[in-house]
């Protein structure tokens, strides 16, 4: 008898190890099922129980950012016997379009290989969880540099920082395969790594097209403040649009405000935006004045009038009249001399948000914590167009 209940208790547990095998397999198989993009472009892929524990079960003390697409989380994980600090982007569920966007992340930038843009190390899709794993940046954001009270940057690591986005933009826009926009340039997509060299972030909203081609976004979006005119007229993000805002981020980095921050001129006694405030300074021969003070004076003039010209350059209302980025790199390097133009001429096509056409009637929709929006495009398109395109 009690070899019989011995022998029924060991088949019992042999048939109980079984069937849970057989249920973690069938579960893996579930979640490990490619679809045709990862196939194509899907970097290492993590499991959920490895990023669970690398981010002490994403408690909240290791939040190092938050935004509209979700929360970023510090954490450490061990590969192939190999430890390195690693961030782990967790996309929010309830987020319209969620999938997308994580989708259009990995698309754009899996590929993507360059010493000014942040390296996407992996990701992991289960049971409706979306995460994207990248590099840790120690320094985090440049804007908390810029706007916090303890982070102090002197003038020529932010010179160097700028030097290094517009690195990153050309390989962008000129030297990849393919034409990328990246359709988000701020200072809070600008990280820093231990030695504060920058690199480009957060490529949810970038697109895609080939060199010759033409963009074919359908939808605005973008951070107040940064968001070129001609975008709210035609809904097509390109390299200009780009470019109007690395100039926004320009005077950003000199000054120490934002772009939608607004100074009080005594002179014509009205409040004005950032761009239009260090145009009426140039205009007076006062371009100094939009120096941030916190540097003190401890600046090389030639750079910051470079920079402030730029900057102005670059944000012209009519995208025609602004430089391409490589010709911003070299007059940064210093290979190129800044084209003549007088603040007087540029006045008029200065950026100016509250002259902006084409914002009445706008539907808003948050895309992170800042001032984000996005403006439905009048543009009349098939729903099929709209899906394969934007």
């Amino acid at each position: 008898m009690f070899f019989t209940v011995g022998t029924f208790v060991i088949f019992a547990t042999i048939i109980a190890w079984v069937i849970t095998l057989v249920v973690r397999r069938k579960t893996n198989e579930v979640d490990q099922v490619l679809e045709d993009w990862e196939v194509d472009y899907g970097p290492q892929r993590f499991s959920y129980i490895q990023l669970y524990k690398a981010t002490d079960g994403f408690k909240r003390d290791n939040i190092v950012g938050t935004g509209g697409f979700g929360i970023v989380y510090r954490g450490v994980i061990t590969v192939n016997g190999y430890t390195k600090e690693i961030a782990v982007k967790r996309i929010k569920r309830d987020i319209k379009d969620g999938l997308k966007d994580f989708v259009s992340e990995i698309v754009s930038i899996s590929r993507l290989r360059h010493r000014n843009l942040i390296e996407l190390l992996g990701y992991c899709r289960q049971r409706g969880e979306l995460l994207l794993v990248y590099d840790f940046m120690p320094n985090g954001s440049l804007d908390r540099y810029l706007f916090g009270k303890e982070n102090l940057m002197n003038w020529r690591q932010r010179f160097e920082i700028i030097k290094g986005v517009a690195a990153g933009l050309v390989y962008l826009h000129e030297e990849w395969a393919q034409v990328v926009v990246h359709r988000d340039i701020k200072s809070a997509n600008v990280l820093l790594d231990r030695d504060l060299k920058s690199k480009l972030s957060d490529f949810g909203l970038a697109r895609l097209y080939d060199h010759g081609g033409d963009s074919q976004t359908t939808s605005v979006v973008g951070t107040f403040g940064y968001l070129a005119p001609e975008l709210t007229k035609t809904g097509k993000a390109t390299t200009m649009t780009d470019v109007f805002a690395f100039g926004s981020m320009l005077l950003e980095v000199v000054s120490g405000r934002r772009p939608s921050d607004t100074t009080f001129d005594e002179a014509k006694g009205e409040y004005l935006l950032t761009m239009d405030w260090a145009l009426e300074c140039w205009k007076r021969g006062m371009l100094l004045q939009v120096v941030d003070e916190k540097l003190k004076e401890d600046y090389v003039e030639e750079e910051v009038y470079k920079v402030v010209q730029l900057a102005v350059l670059c944000s012209h209302n009519n995208p025609a009249m602004r430089l391409t980025i490589r010709q911003v790199m070299g007059i940064l390097e210093g290979d190129v001399s800044l084209p003549p133009m007088s603040p007087i001429d540029l006045s008029s096509a200065c950026m100016a948000v509250k002259q902006l056409d084409g914002f009445d009637g706008f539907s808003s929709r948050p895309i992170s914590q800042t001032s984000q929006f996005e403006i439905t495009s009048d543009i009349q398109s098939s729903p099929a167009e709209i899906d394969s395109t934007n």
